[in-house]
């Protein structure tokens, strides 16, 4: 039987999915492959998978 759309919601769209890092891209390169990390003062860096690139 075929999935409904009750058990599985499409993707957020709007301001939650620019809170959750949807549009993140790199500043370095421009490439949307970014991982978020936990620094370790709890603060939140990023990384960009493509080119090494971090920021926070």
């Amino acid at each position: 039987m075929p999935a409904s759309r009750e058990e599985f919601p499409e993707p957020p769209r709007g301001p939650e999915a620019v809170s959750s890092g949807a549009r993140l891209s790199c500043p370095s390169c421009g490439s949307a492959h970014v991982a978020q990390m936990l620094g370790d003062n709890g603060g939140v860096s990023y990384v960009c998978t493509a080119c090494g690139h971090s920021w926070s």
